[in-house]
């Protein structure tokens, strides 16, 4: 060890106060940037894991090639495994409803092909012979052909030929387009003895509905699909494409979306506009925190370091002796924040993990995922950052001339101009105030670094804020209150057949109540003078002609009517009946503030006569329309179901009436919607009785059954990881702002030493000194919230754009809040920091501190 590494440990023990407030930034930027990394790592490791999981963890599919070349990939040194199944042949989906779906496709697994494609069973069993298959439900659901456990199926295999080319699943059917035929290879008779949910590898333009059998043995096909899984899961594109040789070929986006390495350019952009506000916050407010530690250290070794130059130093020592220093901060605080980081972000995942298990994947556990290079990348950047903040001011010192070193000439330039205090100042601040203001003005240079620290630091707390109140919003826009846990509902069931169901969904375990409804398609001409004024308005419709509206017609369960007249302490006679009045809702949001914030009635009175038109196959049939006597209230009974048939309106226009009044308004042909309602002790389980009844009843119509209450679930708790989250890194951004500036006032305090020592030496009470001290904590808190403010409220609006240019469909919003916060933390850290550092100056000897020519 030099003499110049000797002096520069002693300097850092003499500073003890700033180093460990240095070593502690160093520490928090460490550990912030090993927790964001560890946790995106983490993070992406679960969402790769529970993709693979629902889709299988291939990462490329070949269609129609030969067991030559699947071979040929399982040899290939970028390819952990290969997975195939025979393609087997198509076959003719009799009484299929989708055109675009004709056929039924069967493909031969092996056991490996289990192990590669998951296959989810809702009923029955996997094959275990080439006799035996498995049906996937949405042939019932989407193609409306039934098929049950144990039926015997006996199909007519054969290829697709169009132009005397062989088509396969990732061609999609059009024969109007590309006229194909499918040729006869031979009869099969297979048992059904399971039921199972789509696979993941079908895609959805796929032709043919995919079902699974057993390879047989002894009529091994060549036409076979291959899954392909690689050791490094960015390379499929390229893989991809130089082992194909003109063969068809797909991906499995769903895993290689969260490895980003697949085409969806929205969900890239988001997740790379979240990590570079990240890093950049991070990494700013770091480099600034070491810089300023630095620079503060040379303005107290100034001197010192002219008289070293004096004696023969070279520059390229000095700047040696500076950069020591720092390697000795982050000697020290580099490997401390890499285990605060990794501790504090497996505390985080061991609050959130639970939650994250209802999110998505219910059976993939979130876990603490530590990766070697990622340690060693946070590493190298915190230090990289401190050597970086470390150099600049070195150099700048180690150029500066020697006398003006050792004269400490260059702190302070100035001219009596320059400190020239207008009379009107005076009055307003008095003397204390006075010698504030004149000492702010005589170093600008150093005072300049305060300001700058605390407008950086109201800069850093309020893009946090922003950031995390960013992702809040994006969360929380998944939250709806509703009042049903499961609902049932289809615009093609008979009515029927959706009470026969409603009778056995009862019955199912964990239901705790039920009810059932009707959405009818309306229109209504209206007339534009019934309309409110503030809609009139904003449409600046003609007030002497018609507008047509789209209204909903809800029918709902006469006790659950009843009940919500009661409510609303309306006259039941008058609202019940078969010439009983509406009840109705008209509403629409409308900008305010720049936020759809605000609701408007459509209609000027509380109670209108109007016509309404009923909608057959899209269109309005006008010789059915019907007379109604209409009652306009603030709000509906039941949320409504899931529409299927409407589309979307820029307002809400929507007639309740009990059921039993639904037979006066369901013409033949009317577009409807029928559904269930249900709540739940247990939704999920409920939920799956449900399907199975489904399927033993044979509806084969296209439907919808949704557990809200998973749904909702899932909102909810992603709100609370966000939370976690964005708390937790507010939290530490925080941190380093606060150590940022009390490292960056009180040293220059202590660089003060002498100065203050004198004013006191001539007489100023303590009383005047608090005052004093009180006028510069105003100077640099008006002085920093000037420049930070407007900044932080720039760089707020541009996080809010790399958020919507990410994907994310979100409001801005002012950081009102948060500024507020800035404007008194910084008067506050200010205020607490100067007391902190004045009082250990006070309780020095007044001779000893005039006397400190190194002060």
């Amino acid at each position: 060890m030099n003499i110049f590494h000797k002096v520069t440990l002693q300097n850092m023990k003499k500073s003890r106060t700033r180093t460990m407030v240095t070593i502690i930034g160093v520490i928090l930027s460490t550990a912030m940037i090993t927790a964001v990394a560890t946790f995106a790592l983490s993070l992406q490791q679960y969402m790769v894991k529970g993709a693979a999981q629902k889709y299988g963890d291939w990462q490329v599919e070949f269609f129609d090639t030969s067991a030559d070349f699947a071979q040929k990939q399982i040899q290939k040194s970028d390819v952990s495994k290969a997975a195939t199944f025979e393609n087997i042949g198509y076959g003719k989906l009799e009484g299929g409803k989708n055109p675009n779906k004709p056929y039924l496709f069967v493909a031969g697994f092996n056991q490996k092909t289990f192990n590669t494609l998951p296959i989810k069973m809702i009923s029955g069993r996997l094959p275990k012979n080439s006799q035996e298959v498995v049906i996937p439900a949405h042939v019932a659901a989407n193609g409306g052909v039934k098929y049950a456990v144990g039926e015997k199926l006996t199909l007519s295999i054969g290829a697709r030929m169009a132009e005397n080319k062989q088509l396969n699943q990732h061609v999609a059917y059009d024969d109007k387009q590309n006229p194909e035929t499918l040729t006869k290879k031979s009869v099969k008779t297979y048992k059904i003895v399971g039921i199972c949910e789509r696979p993941g590898f079908e895609e959805q333009s796929a032709p043919g509905y995919t079902l699974i059998t057993i390879a047989d043995k002894a009529e091994q096909q060549n036409d076979l699909s291959v899954f392909v899984t690689l050791k490094n899961p960015r390379k499929a594109r390229s893989y991809a494409k130089s082992a194909a040789n003109d063969r068809s070929y797909t991906f499995n986006d769903e895993v290689l979306r969260f490895t980003g390495a697949s085409d969806d350019k929205v969900f890239n952009l988001l997740l790379y506009s979240i990590g570079t506000i990240l890093v950049v916050l991070i990494m700013l407010g770091s480099i600034f925190l070491i810089y300023n530690s630095f620079t503060i250290s040379l303005n107290e070794r100034t001197r010192q370091f002219g008289i070293l130059s004096s004696v023969g130093a070279t520059p390229n020592q000095l700047r040696n002796s500076v950069l020591f220093e720092g390697l000795c901060i982050g000697a020290l605080g580099i490997p401390l924040g890499v285990i605060l980081g990794i501790g504090s972000i497996q505390i985080v995942i061991g609050v959130v993990a639970k939650n994250f298990n209802n999110v998505l994947y219910a059976n993939i556990p979130l876990v603490l995922k530590v990766s070697l290079p990622i340690l060693v990348a946070a590493a190298f950047v915190s230090l990289l950052t401190i050597l970086i903040s470390a150099y600049l001011p070195a150099r700048k010192a180690a150029n500066t001339p020697v006398m003006e070193s050792i004269r400490q000439s260059n702190e302070v330039k100035v001219s009596a101009k320059d400190v020239k205090v207008t009379k009107f100042s005076e009055r307003i601040y008095g003397l204390e105030g006075m010698l504030a203001l004149k000492n702010f003005k005589r170093n600008k240079k150093r005072y300049r670094t305060i300001i700058l620290s605390l407008a950086f630091s109201v800069v850093l707390f309020v893009s946090a804020q922003a950031f995390g109140n960013s992702l809040q919003q994006s969360a929380k826009q998944m939250v709806v209150d509703t009042d049903y846990d499961i609902v049932f509902s289809s615009s093609e069931i008979p009515e029927n057949d959706l009470f026969r169901l409603y009778d056995k969904f009862q019955k199912v375990e964990g239901i705790t109540s039920s009810s059932y409804q009707a959405m009818l398609q309306y229109t209504s001409q209206v007339e534009s003078s019934d309309f409110s004024a503030r809609y009139r308005e904003l449409e600046t419709s003609d007030p002497t002609k018609q507008t047509v509206l789209k209204a909903d017609v809800q029918f709902i369960e006469d006790k659950e009517y009843l009940r919500f007249i009661k409510r609303m302490k309306l006259p039941v006679k008058e609202y019940t009946g078969e010439n009983g009045k509406m009840l109705a809702v008209a509403k629409q949001r409308v900008e305010k503030n720049g936020e759809k914030n605000e609701l408007i009635n459509l209609f000027a009175k509380d109670m209108l006569d109007l016509t309404i038109v009923p909608e057959i196959n899209g269109k309005p049939s006008p010789d059915q329309q019907q007379m109604i006597k209409v009652k306009f209230v603030d709000t509906y009974p039941l949320d409504t179901l899931p529409r299927t048939t409407a589309g979307k309106k820029p307002y809400v226009f929507m007639l309740v009436a009990p059921y039993q009044m639904k037979a006066n308004f369901s013409p033949a042909g009317i577009d409807q919607d029928l559904g269930v309602t249900f709540l739940s002790k247990n939704a999920g389980k409920s939920t799956a009785e449900m399907k199975k009844i489904i399927q033993k009843e044979g509806i084969t119509v296209p439907y919808e059954l949704y557990n809200v209450h998973e749904i909702f679930d899932q909102s909810r708790n992603t709100i609370f990881v966000v939370n976690i989250f964005s708390y937790v890194f507010v939290a530490m951004i925080s941190l380093i702002a606060i150590a940022n500036v009390f490292n960056t006032i009180s040293t220059n305090i202590k660089l003060r030493r002498r100065e203050l020592a004198m004013l006191r030496s001539v007489g100023m009470t303590d009383r005047d000194f608090n005052k004093m001290m009180i006028f510069e904590c105003i100077f640099y808190g008006s002085r920093s919230l000037l420049l930070g403010i407007p900044s932080a409220g720039i760089i707020s609006w541009l996080i809010y754009r790399g958020m919507v240019e990410g994907g994310a469909e979100i409001t801005y919003q002012f950081p009102w809040g948060s500024m507020l916060i800035g404007v008194l933390g910084v008067f506050l850290i200010v205020s607490i920091t100067m007391l902190y550092a004045v009082d250990k100056i006070k309780k020095e000897n007044i001779i000893e501190a005039l006397r400190d020519d190194l002060a």
